[in-house]
């Protein structure tokens, strides 16, 4: 493939700003705009996300055994994804109303929703043996 000198000379101009862009959100402390905090955001829940998981993949090899418990976890777990969902869809606000700041406050409730529920799993993986209330079996 070859450039014109007006192609090369635009992709040449737009290299510092891709670099940039890039460096920016890697750089999610000193984020300065929107975009990237949008980014930097949703980056955190992704994270959170695979905490919580990989402990509910925990929580499932413990119920191998036990069909029924383990569908409670199933139904619990879409009830709460769907809970999650809607409370920050609420507190983020109207879309169309809620402006370019709309990603990252949803981003930031699901996040944090996320950890208050990874509490409750690393609760489920750490009970004692003969701990009735808890519906997860202690490690073997």
């Amino acid at each position: 493939m070859r450039l014109s000198k007006t192609g090369l000379a635009t992709l040449i101009l737009a290299i510092p700003l891709f670099t940039h862009a890039a460096r920016a959100a890697d750089d999610c402390a000193n984020a300065m705009d929107q975009a990237t905090m949008n980014e930097c955001a949703g980056k955190s829940f992704a994270a959170a996300d695979k905490k919580l998981n990989d402990a509910y993949k925990q929580i499932e090899s413990r119920l191998k055994d036990d069909a029924a418990s383990k569908k409670l976890l199933v139904d619990a777990q879409r009830a709460w994804v769907g809970f999650r969902d809607a409370e920050c869809n609420f507190q983020g606000g109207p879309r169309d109303m809620a402006g370019s700041m709309y990603p990252m406050v949803v981003a930031g409730c699901q996040e944090a929703l996320t950890d208050s529920r990874l509490k409750d799993f690393e609760g489920y993986l750490n009970c004692q043996e003969g701990d009735t209330s808890c519906p997860v079996p202690a490690a073997q």
